[in-house]
């Protein structure tokens, strides 16, 4: 078991659980039943071999992350796998218990072991070390083009990357659906605005002089567009928009509504993916309430997405 903060969990929980399952435990030091429970938590990743990665994250330290996850009372553990949440539990349970939740999720031991023949085989890397992130939703999509989210993610990665060509082609198929996904024209938007940057002289302009041209001409709705575009390539999406919002509210049918179509592009690509395995009642399959209303009130990013989306209705109106 490791201990994780907000400055590793992006490696040590969301890349890790592309490779293998990875256990939660949000806990805090005086909690209890966490301390009966951790022990257990701890003697399981042991039997299981490697089947599964198991780390903590103290709930009172690491409240954004806690807030995140929706937690309510602790011991609570969520796993994730491929970079997701897909169960969770609450309370101290026992060993037997705890392996009955895990083997719904993992796979059988006898099915590692067929690796054990690699060693007779090429490899493109050193022995015992897994795949890289973008190796396993390459592998994952090549196994099913119609992984939508191998597909989301590989192309936001390859977009982190800097490789807008080959997110592009990624994007290709998706983008000729009717009607098209709305996480997928998100991200070509996103795309737009990084290959606008990189393609046209605008895209070098300091932001005084997009400033200066349209103090002289409120509505140089392309001058504020390119500003937009220019904003979202270095990372300023509430500047952007702002500045897509003065566009709307002036010509809500500008460009064929561009600026509509970005500024919602944005609320998408802001927005955390939302857990997968829960039911009509908004819990998981573990019983475990994973956004709940107060988290997202209390979720400064949450509460900063529900009001530009309170501004946008309100100019569209």
């Amino acid at each position: 078991m490791m201990d994780v903060t907000i400055q590793n969990f992006e490696t040590e929980v969301i890349e890790a659980s592309m490779t293998t399952p990875v256990l939660v435990d949000f806990w805090a030091p005086w909690c209890g039943p966490c301390k009966s429970l951790g022990p257990v938590l701890e003697k399981v990743e042991l039997t299981y071999e490697g089947r599964f990665k198991l780390v903590k994250i103290n709930s009172d330290e690491e409240q954004q992350l806690a807030q995140a996850f929706g937690i309510r009372s602790i011991p609570t553990c969520v796993l994730l796998m491929g970079g997701k949440p897909v169960d969770g539990f609450m309370g101290a349970l026992p060993e037997g218990q705890v392996k009955q939740f895990l083997d719904k999720h993992l796979p059988a031991a006898d099915t590692l072991q067929a690796p054990a023949l690699a060693e007779e085989e090429p490899a493109d890397h050193e022995a015992g070390e897994p795949p890289s992130p973008r190796a396993a939703l390459e592998q994952a999509l090549a196994t099913d083009p119609g992984n939508d989210d191998a597909r989301f993610d590989l192309v936001k990665l390859l977009i982190g990357l800097g490789e807008l060509a080959e997110a592009a082609a990624l994007l290709a198929p998706a983008m000729s659906r009717i009607p098209v996904p709305l996480r997928f024209e998100a991200q070509t938007q996103w795309l737009n605005a990084l290959e606008f940057v990189s393609t046209d002289p605008r895209g070098h302009w300091p932001l005084d002089k997009f400033d200066e041209l349209i103090g002289q001409n409120k509505r140089d709705f392309e001058t504020r567009f390119a500003k937009s575009r220019l904003l979202i390539a270095v990372g300023e999406w509430e500047a952007a928009m702002e500045e897509l919002l003065e566009i709307i509210m002036r010509d809500k049918k500008w460009d064929d509504e561009a600026p509509r179509k970005t500024f919602v592009a944005l609320l998408e690509l802001m927005t955390p993916q939302k857990f997968q395995a829960q039911d009509a009642t908004g819990k998981s399959a573990g019983g475990i309430e994973l956004m709940g209303k107060s988290a997202v009130e209390e979720d400064p990013l949450l509460a900063m997405i529900s009001s530009y989306r309170r501004k946008l209705s309100m100019a569209l109106n």
